[in-house]
């Protein structure tokens, strides 16, 4: 029939294509046998049934590999781990700071002054004042004094070179710098902060030292040094020290002529706070406070000489203002004449008596005073902010410092329309509305441009 309708070699082709044909559906058919029986439907049930299974044998074989899958996953991540520890977490609060803080051994054994030799900051210089005088002509454009009586002054202050050793105390640190320059941008006042201990010998109290005989050294144009402890704060922005009363003086602490010279006594004056004069004289003064610093037996007999000396002084190693009032006391004559103890204002003020007052300063009186009604600096003596232990307790330093940062801080947002919401908080508020007239608002404290800061061209 086909031979009829096709051509014997269309024919040929058909039948062969026929042949395969079946050849398939054979091997098809036999495929779907063994299928059937492997996947467990060889009981030649319903498609429906063979369905369900062909999906459990599936959901069996998936069981089976889920163990190895979360085995190879767990493998995964523990080298993920072992490289994230190797290479360092992203965590700060999981992050051992030991790490970064200890010393890498460069090999440089460190210097050590002769024992049996008196120590000595420096070689000894007897001609200074020729020296910076000399400077001073050559350099012009270096006065030491930038105004009638406004003497060039730069104020040092400092911390250790590694982290406190409680949690909070970098923050307090942090508050008490941007203090210290806030009250030196608005007084024309240049700012040194060290956290270099330049000779590991006076560490401590007498750390400072060696600092301020080379900042005097290195900057002959600075006719006066201002050293501030890092626990001490400005409390008066608007006051101006009185630099014409010191004219004659190269050295100015906060104290009493009858505390340090009658009685001897050990708090008599304080030098967390001072006024050096950079000369010849101040040289030689250092030369003298130094020898009892070093650390070590030689600081040690001299507390032993200083506690049995000097009033009411407790015994533990020699500090450098025990230092200073034996210096005085028994050496008058030589000193005297050039030191100035002031108290008329607080260029050292006691934070136990002056802190719970800040309210009543406010309600009564103003800045600009410098005194018990308004203190130019308070200082938290004892609190040791950023030790392990103090004085006295942790919260009421704590609280008291931020009371402290924030009655002096009050004295700069005003001048921008803020104030904080009370002095133990961190917010502020808007205390004048904004204008469109800003340079006619009254300045109240006259801080944005004090006469004090005014240069003659």
């Amino acid at each position: 029939m086909f031979g009829r309708l096709l051509s014997p070699r269309r024919a040929r082709q058909f039948q062969r294509l026929m042949r395969n044909g079946k050849l398939t559906l054979l091997c098809l058919f036999l495929t779907v046998l063994m299928l059937r029986g492997y996947l467990g439907a060889g009981k030649f049930g319903t498609p429906e049934k063979d369905l369900d299974e062909i999906r459990e044998t599936f959901s069996y074989i998936r069981r089976r590999a889920e163990p190895r899958r979360v085995l190879e996953e767990a493998s995964v991540l523990s080298r993920k781990s072992a490289d994230s520890t190797s290479a360092g977490t992203n965590s700060y609060a999981e992050f051992d700071i030991a790490k970064i803080l200890k010393d890498e051994d460069d090999g440089v054994e460190e210097f050590k002054t002769d024992p049996s030799q008196p120590y000595r900051l420096g070689p000894k210089i007897s001609n200074w004042d020729e020296q910076r005088g000399e400077w001073l002509t050559k350099n012009p454009n270096f006065p030491n004094f930038i105004a009638p009586n406004k003497p060039r002054v730069l104020l040092v202050t400092g911390s250790s070179p590694k982290p406190c050793e409680n949690p909070v105390g970098d923050h307090y640190l942090l508050k008490s710098i941007k203090n210290k320059i806030d009250y030196c941008r608005l007084h024309g006042i240049e700012v040194f902060y060290n956290m270099a201990l330049l000779d590991a010998e006076m560490a401590g109290f007498w750390a400072k030292l060696p600092l301020i005989r080379k900042l005097l050294l290195s900057h002959p144009e600075v006719e006066f040094l201002w050293w501030m402890d890092s626990d001490a704060m400005f409390t008066d922005m608007a006051f101006e020290l009185p630099w014409d009363r010191y004219k004659d003086h190269n050295f100015v602490l906060h104290g009493w002529t009858e505390m340090v010279y009658e009685q001897k006594n050990w708090i008599g004056l304080n030098t967390g706070s001072f006024l050096l004069r950079n000369s010849q004289w101040s040289l030689d003064m250092l030369d003298t406070w130094a020898p009892m610093g070093p650390k070590g037996k030689v600081r040690e007999e001299a507390g032993k000489l200083l506690t049995s000396e000097l009033k009411d002084r407790p015994v533990f190693e020699a500090d450098d203002q025990s230092a200073m009032v034996y210096i005085l006391a028994t050496q008058k004559e030589k000193w005297g004449d050039k030191v100035y103890l002031e108290s008329a204002y607080y260029l050292h003020g006691y934070w136990g008596i002056l802190v719970d007052r800040y309210e009543e300063m406010i309600e009564n009186y103003h800045p600009g005073l410098g005194d018990h009604r308004w203190p130019l600096v308070t200082h938290f003596v004892g609190c040791k902010p950023c030790g392990k232990f103090g004085d006295y307790p942790v919260e009421r330093c704590l609280k008291q410092m931020d009371r402290a940062f924030n009655f002096g801080d009050d004295q700069i947002l005003q001048m921008y329309g803020f104030a904080h919401n009370s002095l133990g908080s961190r917010k502020v508020k808007r205390i004048r509305n904004e204008t469109s007239t800003p340079l006619e608002v009254r300045d109240e404290l006259g801080l944005l441009h004090p006469p004090f800061k005014a240069v003659k061209v």
